[in-house]
């Protein structure tokens, strides 16, 4: 069904195959993650990406976030240093976003023009499966207006969002709520800073047996 012609509070439902169409032929589409509803792209689809900024009325001077399919994506998006696998095979798949050195395939839009890229391993079986029928990673910003609640549940999702998107991909399981994904970056001394508070903590981070930074210290 056309976006357009969507009765008051129906939602754009769409079968998982016609997602992995969708996003092939450059129209986002919002699905369940392991914390909350995203909305998302192919990963290295300039126009695509492109078009999650204007339907969540997003500054492109703010990265998106990439999901993975499998750890084979890691290397189409990622310059990622040897020293950083003990952290990544900690802890993916799940709700960790590392900040990594940016591939030149990878457009401006999505890294906002800061060279880099955020990236997780999804943990949630739909989110992944995505990305691996897509053939390459897609980006997962929550889904919502930027500055508006996101949504743990279909029925959450604001309306608004429909205008420019694809479809809602509906599929259990339910994303589980809570934080959304930690992002941290690794600096020179190899040691974490936390860009941002998820639903991985930072005693977590220190348990596993990976330092934090000190506050304030910028990496080279």
């Amino acid at each position: 069904m056309s976006t357009s012609n969507l009765q008051k509070g129906e939602l754009p439902l769409i079968s998982f195959e016609l997602a992995v169409e969708l996003m092939k032929a450059s129209r986002p589409v919002i699905f369940p993650t392991e914390t909350l509803f995203g909305l998302g792209s192919r990963a290295l689809d300039a126009d695509a990406s492109a078009r999650v900024f204007r339907a969540k009325h997003r500054s492109t001077v703010r990265p998106l976030p990439l999901i993975l399919g499998d750890w084979d994506q890691l290397e189409q998006v990622a310059k990622v240093p040897p020293f950083m696998m003990p952290l990544l095979r900690k802890f993916w798949p799940g709700p960790l976003s590392v900040l990594f050195p940016a591939r030149l395939r990878v457009p401006e839009v999505l890294t906002g023009g800061t060279g880099r890229v955020a990236v997780r391993l999804s943990s949630h079986p739909v989110a992944a499966a995505l990305a691996r029928a897509v053939g390459e990673p897609i980006t997962a910003s929550s889904a919502n207006i930027s500055g508006r609640p996101a949504a743990r549940l279909a029925s959450e999702l604001d309306p608004e969002l429909f205008a420019e998107i694809g479809g809602v991909l509906d599929m259990p399981p339910l994303p589980g709520g809570g934080l959304p994904s930690t992002l941290i970056e690794m600096d020179d001394r190899h040691e974490l800073i936390v860009r941002r508070d998820g639903a991985i903590s930072r005693e977590q981070l220190l348990e596993a047996g990976f330092p934090l930074a000190a506050e304030g210290h910028v990496p080279r």
